[in-house]
């Protein structure tokens, strides 16, 4: 898979590096493991160190003394683990940072602005996560002819597919 950083080989081992640094192990002993990939997570890289910070540096790769390739998530699994701190609505996702109080609304445009500061090889597009438990009985909705737990995931694969045409349009770098 021929990414902008780096031509890695699969199929792969990608190691988890939520806030830049995968714990434990530095950028050369990920070279040494031969990794090819690493995930970073966008919404925590956007909460800190911030994406206006990363751009000014030229990006994470630069920050962790990575030259191989790397994927970014959208931000839309913190709906499902931080979904305490999180309100869903069309525009996108508002959370209330689980470090000072402050909100951040994540929107398509956003998450993919965020991720082009980050500078990752692989971006995701902003999706509506449900969480695997939801059931039918402690649901109560309704949603385009469906009820309960199925509305919710009927609801949320509309709304990615309509995310994920506003993620193309605001995506810098197409290409």
């Amino acid at each position: 898979m021929t990414l902008p950083h780096y031509t890695a080989h699969t199929p792969m081992f990608m190691p988890v590096g939520t806030q830049g640094t995968v714990k434990g192990l530095t950028s050369h002993q990920l070279e040494e493991l031969d990794c090819h990939v690493i995930l970073g997570n966008t919404y925590h890289l956007g909460l800190r160190p911030g994406g206006d910070l990363l751009e000014k540096m030229g990006g994470l790769h630069k920050l962790m003394r990575w030259d191989r390739g790397m994927l970014t998530d959208s931000g839309g699994f913190q709906m499902v683990s931080l979904l305490h701190l999180a309100e869903i609505t069309e525009q996108g996702v508002k959370f209330q940072s689980p470090h000072d109080g402050s909100e951040m609304m994540l929107t398509p445009e956003e998450s993919m602005h965020i991720q082009n500061q980050i500078g990752a090889d692989i971006m995701m597009a902003l999706d509506d996560v449900v969480h695997s438990t939801t059931g039918e009985k402690e649901l109560q909705m309704e949603y385009n002819g469906y009820t309960g737990g199925m509305a919710r995931v009927a609801e949320a694969t509309d709304r990615t597919t309509r995310w994920l045409d506003r993620c193309i349009a605001a995506h810098k770098r197409p290409k």
